[in-house]
């Protein structure tokens, strides 16, 4: 907005464009410079209109234009809290005028939302309220600088009363480093907006994931509705769209602007609607990342320093489970006694009448592993290749800032490492380090649940193991990290879902229309490079001369990949595990029919083949 000279402004004449800009932010405000325009929110369930949040613009042009600028002026000014009422009545008044349609969120930091409802002015605003025919259930008064809550009883009593009126309460900006869970817990607001940073590249940071879904398992303790700011792309909005939370608002929903509108930007309303899912990322686990050595702890009561080769004796024959004891003085650990190691001196001649009334130290380990209790996984694997390996037969002491707390055993801690290896082995593979059979399982899960179409591709190489024997594991290992890098390459790793289910198999979860051409140039590219891992010898043989399964030596060709196909529609079938098998028995026919690729046309629509070279 531009003005020219003796041009009137509320009944008031601003001489000129300089004296616009000399004037304060009082002057502003009571010329009647400032204007609302409104961002809509959006369902993320349906891409309906929530409401519109009203933000608050300067002059034009002028020094104030930008809202950040306009506030630090009236705080300098001492007038921060007349601005924040009069952006209330004008976001009230211009949101009456055009219809109130949905909800209205009206911001007000911490102090003034105080002070406005023990001040009379809140008689004011509830005065224009009535006069505009505002529903009080339609407000929601947006909290802001909320981190700054000095005085937490007198905002609770203000809470209390506009909620008394029916108005609702949304906390702005959560998670920004600064606000307060205790806050959320306090006040319990209806609706939480979580910071923009947690929505910004989401689809490729599972950390964000995870923390946005803790958030929202808080928020359905509190009975409070997420809304996700700051949303510009497609793929921000899918996730978060999948991960259930209700409200949304950004650019790609909508820009803020004068007008209230009556739908979400299409590119919004567009992925909403659709039943293609997010392909969610995941984080490459070692194991449970909260499994500590002090799991596998076994309490056994220590022998004192003073304790002679006579005690020791006694205790292993009190119970002849124990197989280690630590040796402690004032509280710390100076060595282990082993059962074993014990008793094979004890049963020497002689030795009961010559050491059964010395120290247990004589022949005790005085350097014994010493493990802190909060040691975890990766820690516990370096124990297990050190070069010391004592402990797997003598057991260790486990210790709590330096303090015996007691004892562990060789085989617990290698069948502890074991499993947890194996358990994140069904998380991501270690070789490959994509996402393994839980992580598959669920998102399989996913699509059946949405309906969407989708295509589940198993692929599998064919003579992997005569190579594998033939050139060794290192050179095997290679060739499936090989079909790994292919498969990646020629998907869309924002639509496309790539498990590795162990060894040589992988499956692909397509939602890529062009799947056919991808599924093609993956074997195609896989095939052609594959060939680079075999010697100059079997490359000009076409294949190597290796023993098969039954011992007998034979020719094999190259190894090439099959891929069996399957389209998926909605309610063709109720359950992951029933798509996996389908798609494994398509893989199956492909290998026996050595086209390369096979396509089942699941449930309705017959077999058809799609020829692809195996060489």
């Amino acid at each position: 907005m531009t003005f020219s000279a003796q041009e009137t402004v509320s009944g008031q004449v601003v001489e000129d464009s300089a004296e616009l800009h000399l004037m304060t932010v009082q002057e502003i405000m009571a010329c009647g410079l400032l204007s609302t325009h409104f961002q809509p929110l959006g369902r993320l369930r349906d891409g309906e209109i929530f409401g519109h949040e009203a933000l608050v613009r300067g002059p034009k042009g002028h020094a104030l234009g930008s809202p950040d600028a306009l506030f630090a002026a009236a705080h300098e000014q001492g007038v921060s809290f007349d601005l924040e009422v009069h952006c209330v009545k004008l976001a009230l008044q211009n949101w009456a005028r055009q219809g109130m349609k949905g909800r209205l969120l009206v911001n007000l930091s911490a102090s003034a939302l105080a002070t406005l409802m023990a001040h009379p002015v809140a008689h004011g605003v509830l005065g224009l309220v009535r006069e505009l025919g505002i529903v009080t259930g339609r407000l929601v008064v947006e909290l802001t600088e909320h981190e700054r809550v000095a005085n937490l009883p007198r905002l609770q009593q203000a809470v209390s009363l506009i909620r008394h009126h029916g108005v609702q309460l949304a906390l702005d900006d959560f998670g920004d480093g600064r606000s307060s869970l205790r806050l959320w817990a306090e006040l319990k607001p209806d609706y939480v907006k979580i910071d923009k940073y947690f929505a910004k590249d989401i689809a490729s940071h599972p950390d964000k994931v995870q923390t946005i879904t803790a958030l929202k398992r808080i928020a359905e303790t509190f009975g409070t509705q997420m809304v996700a700011e700051g949303l510009e792309t497609a793929e921000e909005l899918r996730v978060l769209r999948d991960l259930g939370i209700e409200l949304g608002q950004g650019y790609l929903l909508g820009r803020p602007q004068a007008d209230l509108v009556e739908a979400l930007l299409p590119a919004a309303a567009n992925v909403i609607t659709s039943r293609e899912i997010s392909v969610l990322p995941s984080k490459t686990r070692s194991g449970r990342s909260d499994f500590t050595v002090g799991e596998i702890l076994q309490r056994v009561a220590p022998l004192p320093a003073e304790a002679t080769h006579l005690d020791a004796a006694r205790r292993f024959q009190q119970d002849e489970m124990l197989k280690a004891m630590a040796v402690v003085q004032d509280g710390r650990p100076i060595g282990l006694v082993n059962r074993q190691v014990f008793f094979n001196h004890y049963a020497k001649p002689y030795f009961r009448e010559l050491y059964d009334k010395r120290s247990c130290l004589l022949f005790a380990n005085t350097q014994p592993m010493l493990l802190e209790s909060h040691i975890g996984l990766d820690e516990l694997t370096d124990v297990l290749t050190s070069e010391d390996q004592r402990y797997l037969t003598e057991g260790f002491v486990i210790t709590k800032d330096g303090a015996y707390v007691g004892m562990g055993t060789g085989e617990r801690l290698v069948r502890a490492v074991t499993e947890l290896r194996i358990e994140a082995a069904r998380h991501a593979n270690p070789l490959t380090f994509l996402p393994g059979n839980i992580p598959l399982t669920l998102h399989i899960s996913r699509l059946l649940g949405s309906g969407a179409e989708f295509v589940a591709c198993y692929a599998d190489l064919n003579h992997f193991k005569p190579f594998n024997d033939y050139y060794g594991y290192w050179r095997g290992d290679e060739m499936i990290r090989l079909l790994a890098n292919t498969l990646v390459a020629h998907c869309d790793v924002r639509r496309d879902f790539i498990g590795h289910v162990g060894g040589d198999d992988f499956v692909i979860l397509f939602q890529s229309e062009d799947w056919a051409r991808r599924t093609e140039e993956a074997v195609a590219a896989f095939n052609k490079a594959a060939l680079g891992l075999y010697d100059e010898t079997a490359r000009q043989q076409g294949g190597i001369e290796a023993e098969d399964r039954d011992g007998v030596l034979r020719f094999f060709p190259f190894t090439t990949l099959s891929a069996g196909v399957m389209r998926v529609s909605a309610g063709d079938f109720t359950r992951a595990d029933m798509v996996a098998s389908a798609a494994a028995a398509a893989k199956h026919k492909a290998k026996q029919l050595a086209t390369g690729i096979y396509v089942d046309q699941h449930p309705g629509g017959g077999h058809g083949l799609t020829s692809a070279a195996q060489r």
